[in-house]
């Protein structure tokens, strides 16, 4: 294609133009064919409740190395498993099988995995209906289930 329409007649072009061209961004397109929502394991919400299913350590991607732990969990509202981060020093001593957790997106650009995370997209945030940042500071103790 040559230079944009300039005439006095060229608006119905012009607007043409940008319908097409619209399609070639890949927010635009997301955003209209209602992507995130299909793919989202949280349906678009922010935070979900979760029943943990098990406790796992991954591997850092590189150049870093360290086992972060991480614990898999079942969504209560759709049954479908993510893996979500636990965030802070001694976290995962807080957090036990089928404790109920709530998680929320951990923040990564353009809604992907964050920093060393490979493919963790979400992070513990509540356990058992208690904060894990006052669990994990000694300002709550866990509470008997």
């Amino acid at each position: 294609m040559g230079h944009k329409s300039r005439g006095i007649n060229s608006a119905k072009k012009l607007m043409k133009r940008r319908a097409v061209s619209k399609w070639k961004d890949k927010w635009f397109v997301r955003k209209t064919l209602d992507l995130k929502s299909k793919s989202d394991p949280l349906e678009g919400s922010s935070q979900a409740k979760a029943l943990v299913l098990e406790k796992i350590q991954v591997e850092a991607k590189q150049p870093n190395s360290g086992m972060r732990k991480a614990v898999r969990v079942q969504l209560i509202k759709n049954g479908r498993q993510i893996s979500a981060f636990l965030p802070g020093d001694g976290a995962t001593k807080l957090v036990d099988e089928h404790d109920e957790v709530l998680v929320e997106c951990i923040g990564g650009s353009m809604g992907k995995a964050k920093g060393d995370l490979p493919g963790i997209r979400w992070q513990v945030i509540q356990v058992n209906d208690q904060s894990l940042d006052a669990l994990r500071k000694g300002k709550l103790e866990k509470a008997r289930k």
